[in-house]
């Protein structure tokens, strides 16, 4: 059992460094060794509206965030009003002392929904509209307050420096910030010192600043604030973790993988893999063999797949990256790309839809229109990843998998992943093999690109091959790739593009197609990032002799019915958990394994789910107190 389960939030208005701070205490305490998991909430305006992080931690292994926050540390008024009420009894919140009578009135970025419940809440407890308001029924609950000027801590480290300059430093808040928490639970301030270098390598005059307010205002946490229940000194550091970011995984699997072009346009959460890549041309590898990747940002999405698509014609692992309303601008071209045989990856870190819905938050919204999407039948694969560590290997798997069946692969990601930092095991590069599949080095004699085989998978020519000649068209074609209509042509073209599907189920291992983390009466089914909140729930259930089981679909399209069905026999109950409102997974698996979902456990507020309200959900069906669709609703 672990002894440490702590989760910390820090808020603000977008563009104050909330981030930067997140990230400075997310390093910190993973140097101390323990296990991370953070995730950032966000809107969708550049500066000024509400943004938050959450970093849990804890001794052993975690997946996912938990309902309430052991500490809050808060530099702004909207912070505290949004967030007071998660802080757990015993908890305590670290606030900004001149916004004590600020009230929600003055706050203009509340929205008038969520400033009508808070006033609700307020005049049934018989409290003023105001900071002081909120922070008295969290005094009331059993939390802890430690209030401090942050203007003043800025005025005596000016004085102390004689740099009056410092006095004006309002950017620096989330850095007194982090460091009052980590003055407060006791943490050594050397990992504090040595992670701002970090952060800040290549600005050593701004890292020096935050180093002296970081100092600070750690030993003014040491020497006021009392107590605090929470104390993280530390752990053994597991050996070969590493701290990454969401879409850390992907990006490294790229390179690693042989992805040597890579085009986008700039779209919310996908981005962050595209400047990742271009932030780092060259990666050095097993075998020497080189990491770049060339990276093009295009002035639309139709432009970027074609210029993938383009690019893969050549013999070149390419890829793209996007989300909802960029992929559908795809459609077309990845039918292109189905029709021609053109091997393609295409990550698509999935939001909230439908239309621009909401931008920057979470959403499994994409499943059906990534199994469906374009017109006409055309083979492809779906494949989805759980975690980040998994999304570095199987992004190995994409590439090896597009290049073999000779299809587009649609790499299923979200924002979920995408705005995580966690801890894992070291990705190991060795891993990943590099498959090519049936692409051509050298051509003798007469050249057919769409030749029939006995497997349905052709010789491959690449741009510039000698005697390697083929055409390519969006219109049916016969073997060498020209234009026909003729009706028996059309059906063994058909025929030959389409019997892939079956072939990817026959020899993708089942172990890279579906994970059964046990099988018993209640058995979820579900994917994607969903994985994490499940695997603690689990646990959490485990540990009061409640025994549920878990089938990770990883494939799917084509779909594993087989393999599922058999492992479904002795299953009584069928539970799906995914974060979108008509539960997805759940037809696709009722059309193909001709069985109905008993339970469904959905979340589209677009926030993602945490271990806490998954758990609740289980107990209520377990209890037989549940309804057939539980809606999740955790988070501000």
């Amino acid at each position: 059992m672990s002894s440490i389960d702590f989760s910390w939030l820090i808020g603000g208005p977008q563009g104050s460094g909330v981030e930067s701070g997140a990230n400075v205490f997310s390093k910190v305490c993973a140097e101390l060794g323990y296990q991370i998991f953070g995730k950032r909430e966000f809107h969708s305006n550049i500066k000024g509206e509400h943004s938050y992080f959450i970093v849990r931690i804890s001794d052993s292994v975690i997946h996912s965030n938990v309902n309430e926050v052991s500490l809050m540390i808060s530099f702004d008024a909207e912070t505290i009003f949004r967030h007071y009420d998660e802080v757990m009894q015993g908890g305590g919140i670290i606030y900004d002392s001149d916004l004590q009578e600020t009230s929600t009135d003055s706050v203009r970025a509340l929205d008038n929904h969520f400033k009508e419940r808070l006033h609700k809440d307020l005049e049934s407890k018989n409290k003023p509209f105001t900071i002081s308001g909120v922070l008295e029924i969290a005094k009331e609950k059993g939390v802890h307050l430690y209030p401090v000027s942050f203007k003043k801590i800025l005025s005596s480290l000016a004085e102390q420096t004689e740099n009056p300059k410092l006095k004006g430093m309002i950017r620096m808040y989330n850095v007194i910030g982090v460091s009052l928490s980590l003055g407060l639970i006791k943490m050594p301030s050397t990992s504090l010192l040595q992670s701002i270098d970090s952060i800040f390598s290549k600005k050593p005059k701004i890292a020096e600043i935050n180093k002296l307010a970081a100092n600070y205002s750690y030993n003014f946490a040491i020497s006021k604030f009392t107590n605090f229940p929470f104390t993280l000194m530390g752990t053994e550091k597991q050996k070969d973790t590493i701290l990454v970011q969401g879409h850390q995984g992907t990006s490294i699997g790229k390179m690693v993988s042989g992805c040597r072009f890579q085009s986008y346009y700039p779209i919310t959460p996908a981005s962050d893999e595209s400047v990742f890549l271009e932030s780092n041309e060259l990666l050095e590898v097993y075998h020497d063999r080189p990491g770049s990747t060339l990276v093009i940002q295009t002035e639309d999405e139709i432009s970027a797949i074609g210029m993938m698509i383009g690019s893969s014609l050549t013999g070149t692992r390419s890829s793209t990256s996007t989300s909802g309303p960029g992929f559908a601008l795809m459609a077309e071209a990845i039918g292109w790309a189905g029709m021609n045989e053109v091997p393609i990856v295409l990550t698509l870190y999935q939001r909230s839809g439908p239309s621009t819905g909401l931008p920057t938050r979470h959403g499994q919204d994409d499943l059906l229109f990534a199994v469906a999407g374009s017109f006409g039948d055309f083979p492809k694969i779906v494949y989805s990843s759980g975690d980040i560590e998994e999304s570095f290997y199987d992004t190995g798997r994409c590439f090896n998998y597009a290049d073999v069946y000779q299809v587009p692969v649609i790499h299923m990601m979200d924002k979920f992943l995408s705005s995580s930092v966690v801890t894992c095991k070291r990705f190991d590069p060795k891993k990943i093999t590099i498959n090519r599949g049936k692409l051509l080095d050298t051509i003798e004699g007469e050249y057919k690109r769409f030749a029939f085989t006995d497997d349905g998978i052709s010789p491959r020519s690449r741009l510039g091959l000698d005697n390697g000649i083929f055409w390519n068209t969006g219109d049916e074609s016969d073997e060498y790739g020209h234009i026909t209509e003729d009706p028996q042509m059309r059906i063994k073209m058909m025929d030959k593009r389409m019997s892939r599907l079956d072939l990817i189920l026959k020899q993708i291992p089942e172990n890279e197609q579906i994970i059964s983390h046990n099988i018993a009466e209640y058995t979820i089914i579900s994917w994607g990032s969903t994985k994490g909140p499940i695997l603690d729930a689990l646990e959490m259930l485990k540990k009061e002799g409640i025994d549920i089981g878990f089938i990770q679909i990883k494939l799917l399209h084509p779909f594993p019915a087989n393999s599922i069905k058999t492992l479904l026999q002795k299953a009584k109950y069928i539970i799906d958990i995914e974060a979108n409102h008509s539960g997805q997974l759940g037809k696709i698996f009722k059309q193909n394994v001709t069985r109905e979902v008993d339970y469904f456990i959905l979340k589209y507020t677009g926030r993602g789910m945490t271990c806490t309200e998954v758990y609740q959900s289980l107990k209520k069906i377990i209890e037989n107190k549940a309804k057939r669709r539980e809606v999740l609703d955790h988070g501000s």
